[in-house]
Formats: structure tokens, sequence, C-alpha cells
């Protein structure tokens, strides 16, 4: 163990099965290296570490189911919450994850962490069953990722459960967590998103931009069943009548949409900034004044730390659908599941300033930008003697 003149070693584990799990891991090992620089951390992703069929049905095709068969993905997303964990079937999947992980095993015990932070639960059962077995030193925590509580992240035997907000936190007491070990931190974001939550200037990072801080913005972050295509939504809403916003559209890792926004943007008079991938997400939101995005539990933290109103679309069966009822009964977001609704409820936003307003103050009340210093805070000195 360590002691506070004896900085430790911290081990965070994600899984790359959508983004949300490794950017927060992410933002924990970036506020770790920022906040406690004498702390060596190490942050692994547990599918680089695993046998390739493992992580291809853990990681592709979960991605291709939620895209294809939402309603499938709906169906055993409510059937694992409501299975016990003593269930033969939980019992065989843990088995099967144990075998398919060997390597990781061998690789966190050659890490030789103080402590542990697992952003996914696979992780967490893998190290817990180690723990019980004495295999273990480490003291181990579990961060959930999500405005809701599925029964996988119930993995007794941790350090302490960082929840996303107070009913998250309930949820974890009712499923039987023992209530001295929950801690309510929000999720964590980047620094980034911690130092422009501090100072924010709207103005500037429009301006920043090469666009009109006298003029509203849109960010539009995704597409999604119902509304189409990036590319089209931006098609649709550029064409709305009687409205002057200019649109920010982020096309990630997409070349082709990202292609499709290029050519699209010179038709509209310097109204459309198309981008790529990029690491200045938290620029982006700061310009903007209302982002129409998919409930990722990781974005809309983002969203909130930056006090933005949201326009959510179509939005994953199970963990995404509680995330955006979150936002809806605070008052922080609207939400669309087709294309004619996205055109008539952004024409509606961007026209109602003070509903505006309101939206955003409700998203800065929820936000908890300073979440990756909670978690960590409580990790590093659970770790001293």
């Amino acid at each position: 163990m360590t002691t506070p003149q004896q900085p430790g070693k911290l081990l965070i584990l994600s899984v790359s099965a959508g983004n949300g799990h490794v950017r927060a891991a992410q933002a924990l090992a970036a506020t770790a290296q920022q906040r406690w620089p004498g702390w060596q951390c190490v942050h692994i992703d547990a599918m680089a570490h695993v046998s390739a069929g493992f992580r291809k049905v853990y990681t592709d095709w979960y991605i291709k189911l939620v895209d294809r068969a939402p309603d499938v993905w709906s169906y055993l997303h409510g059937k694992a919450d409501s299975t016990p964990h003593s269930a033969a079937s939980q019992r065989l999947r843990r088995g099967i994850e144990r075998l398919s992980a060997r390597d990781l095993l061998r690789q966190i015990a050659r890490e030789r962490p103080d402590a542990i932070v697992c952003t996914h639960f696979l992780p967490a059962e893998l190290l817990a069953r180690e723990q019980q077995r004495a295999r273990l030193a480490a003291s181990l925590w579990l961060q959930v990722t999500d405005y809701d509580l599925h029964n996988m992240w119930i993995v007794p035997g941790m350090a302490g459960y960082f929840a996303a907000n107070e009913e998250v936190a309930f949820r974890m007491r009712a499923r039987g967590l023992p209530a001295g070990r929950i801690h309510v931190t929000g999720i964590p974001v980047m620094p980034a998103f911690d130092v422009a939550a501090a100072a924010p200037g709207r103005d500037a990072a429009v301006r920043g931009l090469g666009l009109d801080p006298a003029r509203g913005v849109v960010l539009m972050v995704s597409g999604g069943a119902g509304v189409g295509d990036l590319p089209s939504m931006a098609r649709r809403v550029l064409a709305l009548p009687g409205l002057d916003f200019q649109l920010i559209a982020v096309a990630g890792r997409n070349a082709d949409a990202h292609a499709q926004l290029q050519a699209l943007a010179p038709q509209h008079g310097g109204r459309l900034l198309p981008i790529g991938f990029t690491s200045e997400m938290d620029r982006l939101m700061t310009a903007a004044d209302l982002v129409v995005t998919k409930p990722g539990g990781l974005t809309i933290s983002e969203c909130m730390a930056l006090g933005r109103p949201m326009l959510l679309t179509s939005p994953i069966p199970g963990q995404e659908e509680h995330n955006a009822i979150h936002l809806l009964e605070e008052g922080a977001a609207w939400l669309t599941d087709d294309a004619i609704g996205l055109e008539f409820k952004i024409a509606r936003l961007m026209a109602d300033a003070p509903r505006l307003a309101t939206m955003a103050a409700r998203s800065r009340a929820l936000g908890k930008p300073g979440a990756a210093r909670a978690v960590l805070t409580q990790v590093i000195e659970g770790a001293r003697p």
C-alpha cells in the first residue's frame, strides 16, 4: 500500500464496446496526470487483452445489434436485467469471460497496481473473483457510466461504487450494495470540460470557430435510426425557412459523411461548419446554443458540464432510453425519433430563446464537471493506509 509520501500506481480499465466507457477512463487518466502527477496512471482497454473471437462478439456484435436490430437488443437488455447473478446462464457467461480474458488477468498482475477503477462491469466481475481468491491486493472501484442501473453493474465486493446521480445511488442501495461504499460523483469528463465550465465564454468560442456570435449556433453530433444520417439531417435543418442559425456538424471518424458535409457547406453561405474527428468537443459545445445528439452517458454528461440544452435523437433501447428520460424529466432536453420531429423541434427551440435559456439552466444544474476529481479523490485516499 502507498502512503502520502509514496505515490502509488493507478490502473484504469475500460471496455471498447461503444465509446463511453473508454472516454470515461480517458477522463480519469487525464485528470490523474494533471492533479496527482506523482501517481503512475495506466489505462488499459480490456478488449486489447482478450481472445479475438470474444472481442469480435463483445464489440462488433454489440454495435451491429443495436444499429440493425434494436428491438432484439431491447429484449436482451431487459432479460439480462431481470436474470439473477446465480442463474446458470450468468455463471456460464462469467466462465466464458474468464477463459477469454486470461491474458488480461496476467497483464493486470504484471502491472501490480495499488488501486483499480473499472468503467465497465466486465473487468470488475473478473477482478472481484481474483480478489476473493486472494490473487489481487489492489483496492477495486466501479464507475457506472449511465443514468440508470442495470443488473450487470451489481458487482459485490468493490471498495466503492461511483454513481452518476442520486437516483442511480438509490438503485444501488435497493439492489443490495452497501450504502457506505456508494458515492454520487457524476460521470467523469475530460479536464477541458471542467476548465470550460468554470470560465464560460460562448461568444469567444463562436468567434474562434470563424462563426458569428450574433447568430444562433446548433451543434449536431450524431444521426440515428429514424432521423437519418448526419449529412441528410444537416440538409433538412439548413433548409428550414425563417431561421438564420449556424450549424456545426461533427462527423467524427466517418470520412464519407465528412466529405458530404464539406461539399454541402459552400451552398449555405458560411452557415455550415463541417468537423471530422476532433479532440476539442469542449470548444464546440461551448459555442453551441443547442446540441443535437444521441443520449450516450458521456456525451450528455459533457453537455451538462457546460450547461447546454439538448435535442436527443434515436436513443438505443435500454441505457440510452433511461438517459433520455432523466434529461426530459429534469427539463434539460427534448426528444425526437424521426426526421420530421427533428426539423420541427429545432425550429421551435431556435426561435424561443427564453425556453433555451431555461433548458440551459436546468442542464447546468445537473452537470458535474468535477466528477473525475471527485472519483479520484476517493480512490487515491482509499489506497492510503
